[in-house]
């Protein structure tokens, strides 16, 4: 994910604070571009809220409407504390909506938009987003402070990503040939026990097939319990020999 890709997006924000701390969200997970349309207070560069965060005060862009501040932008997803009011468009968990801005934001530009401290995203603001989030605040309280809400949003975006980047690469799977003489030696040391017996031999030898197919075993472990196998028999038939 680029994160200069993510733009995030207030709209009428009220308070001069509330941008600031909202800045300094931005950066303390490491994004950087900031837009605002119609802030209620044009002094909102000198807040000092934004601890460390001026640059991001100072480069924020101003637009007058919606419309223009999300025009460059593929995916523009908004952000709401209601839930039970028909939003004409899907509302998805915090943890999904992150893995869907990280995928768009590797190849475009994102909008991600919070509304007003006080009445939050209207229908009208909302008519401009493919889809919307919801932090899961507790029904009875469900409102938050509006650098908050920024903080936890971006939280979200940047552990998502971080576990994405520290996942240990997927194992290369067994092919069928391996699993096939894996199901041969399981069969074979099975009826040597006793296990299989001759009247259900058939659909044993299906459940058994099914079974290690089932287990997803990489190519590595597949060759690993052939080995082991092959050394049961072995054995098996040495002391049958002697």
């Amino acid at each position: 994910m680029a994160e200069d890709s993510v733009q995030i997006v207030l709209v009428a924000p009220r308070n001069p604070l509330n941008i600031g701390a909202a800045a300094r969200a931005m950066s303390n997970f490491g994004f950087f571009q900031l837009r605002l349309v119609n802030p209620y207070e044009v002094a909102f560069k000198e807040a000092r809220s934004a601890v460390g965060a001026s640059n991001i005060l100072e480069n924020a862009k101003v637009f007058d409407n919606l419309a223009a501040a999300v025009s460059d932008c593929t995916l523009v997803a908004g952000t709401t504390a209601v839930s039970h009011r028909d939003l004409h468009v899907p509302l998805y968990p915090l943890q999904a909506a992150a893995q869907l801005i990280r995928e768009e934001a590797s190849r475009a530009r994102v909008a991600l938009l919070f509304g007003s401290e006080k009445f939050g995203l209207s229908n009208a603001d909302m008519s401009h987003c493919r889809w919307l989030t919801r932090i899961p605040t507790r029904d009875e309280h469900g409102s938050m402070n509006l650098g908050q809400a920024v903080a936890v949003c971006l939280y979200e975006l940047r552990r998502s990503a971080a576990e994405q980047e520290f996942r240990f690469p997927a194992a290369a799977p067994a092919a069928a040939e391996d699993l096939e003489r894996l199901t041969a030696l399981l069969l074979d040391l099975l009826a040597r026990s006793g296990y299989v017996q001759e009247r259900t031999s058939g659909s044993t030898e299906l459940k058994i097939r099914r079974l290690v197919r089932r287990l997803s075993l990489p190519a590595a472990d597949a060759e690993t319990w052939l080995g082991i196998l092959r050394q049961i028999l072995w054995k098996l038939k040495q002391e049958k020999d002697e």
